[in-house]
């Protein structure tokens, strides 16, 4: 038999995955894998219901049905703070996943370079390794999870095509000031670099801290390729609707690459969501709501436990610090935890490029009494010690 490709020689299963997997073995709270256990807005499931009875079950364009592309540039230019051309600036993908990895493919040749801060999701090596490309780690310091300038431009000395930024960031929660993206901005100015943004929690940021828009920052329209999805936004992670954002000269390559991954995302799915599209402002400030409260309900609980936690500026997802327990994997800890304790959580590990296993990642993208439960369970913790 034939070798088969190098390029996948260093891949795993994803962890998220497999703890969540894990997770059902020992039936224990899924706190790993960032999905909601609650319904998607009502109207979104209306709307659904009457799809299946109408004719959507074909192929749609290519780079998104027509009405889905023209509702998300009018609800994303309300956001973004400029008129986005439905039909010049958008492709619509099976997901933000497909989003990341037709971007990427877009801009990165085999052997270019690519900066990617650490911690990082961890489809974002896989993403680069694919590609051919190079990634380039650049630390995120804790507790805040701030970069230094100075490590950022070395970076940029090496000439890469391109940095990834996930904001608000997945697995950390940060949300990047302004200041900290103007830094950002002028360097991939200087160095004439890409930016691929990936902004699916956009909507779930926490007070006093704001989400700033990449490309809406002075000259970056034009080197900016914004990824997002619906996933987060309208608990709909399954649906697999995702986008890409960018000026036309960029979305007529990606509409290309998008066209030989997937063909074309979901019609159905694309007709229903076109409601949730539609929604007013009011939404997003509940959902934004109804997420401060689930982390402060969480947060409080881990406190009154005890156990030292980061305090998440966006998205929905919390470090744990496991130092104490005297484990040295933290997948070894993780798979305990669901066994013994009853609740899935991620090894940080998957998220670093630097030698981390102190850390654990739990989600609380869950009801109130999920939430409840978990807590109620992570209050037995200290039974693991060893």
């Amino acid at each position: 038999m034939p070798r088969l490709s190098k390029r996948t020689e260093t891949f795993t299963d994803s962890v998220i995955r497999r703890m969540t997997r894990i997770s059902n073995q020992y039936k224990a709270v899924n706190l790993s894998q960032g999905f909601p256990d609650f319904d998607p807005p009502k109207k979104l499931l209306d709307r659904l219901a009457e799809v299946a009875k109408e004719d959507f079950h074909q192929y749609s364009i290519t780079w998104g049905a027509q009405n889905f592309r023209e509702a998300l540039a009018e609800k994303q230019s309300r956001f973004m703070g400029r008129k986005i051309d439905p039909n010049a600036e958008i492709v619509v993908t099976c997901g933000s996943t497909e989003a990341m990895m037709a971007a990427m493919m877009t801009v990165a040749d085999p052997g270019d370079k690519v900066i990617v801060f650490s911690p990082f999701y961890e489809n974002y090596g896989a993403d680069t390794i694919l590609s051919g490309a190079e990634p380039i780690y650049v630390p995120l310091y804790p507790p805040d999870f701030h970069f230094d300038p100075e490590e950022l431009e070395s970076a940029f000395r090496q000439k890469p095509k391109a940095l990834i930024l996930c904001n608000p960031s997945n697995p950390c929660g940060k949300v990047f000031t302004y200041d900290e993206l103007k830094i950002i901005a002028d360097l991939s100015e200087k160095y004439d670099t890409f930016v691929i943004t990936d902004e699916v929690y956009e909507h779930i940021v926490y007070a006093p801290h704001k989400h700033t828009y990449f490309a809406s920052l002075p000259n970056m329209w034009e080197r900016t390729i914004s990824c997002s999805s619906l996933s987060k936004t309208y608990s709909i992670t399954g649906w697999r609707l995702g986008y890409i954002i960018a000026s036309p000269q960029i979305i007529d390559v990606a509409k290309k690459v998008h066209d030989f991954l997937t063909v074309g995302a979901a019609a159905p799915l694309q007709e229903a969501a076109v409601t949730g599209l539609r929604f007013k402002d009011e939404y997003y400030r509940q959902l934004a709501d109804k997420y401060t409260e689930k982390r402060d309900l969480f947060l409080k609980g881990l406190d009154d436990i005890g156990i030292t936690h980061t305090i998440p500026q966006g998205a929905y997802y919390v470090l744990l610090d496991i130092s104490e327990f005297g484990y040295e994997s933290d997948l070894e800890f993780c798979e305990t935890l669901a066994e013994k304790v009853g609740v899935g959580a991620v090894p940080g590990s998957s998220f670093f490029r630097e030698n981390v296993n102190h850390l654990i990642r739990l989600h609380f993208a869950k009801k109130n009494d999920t939430l409840n439960m978990a807590l109620d369970r992570l209050s037995e913790i200290r039974k693991m010690k060893k």
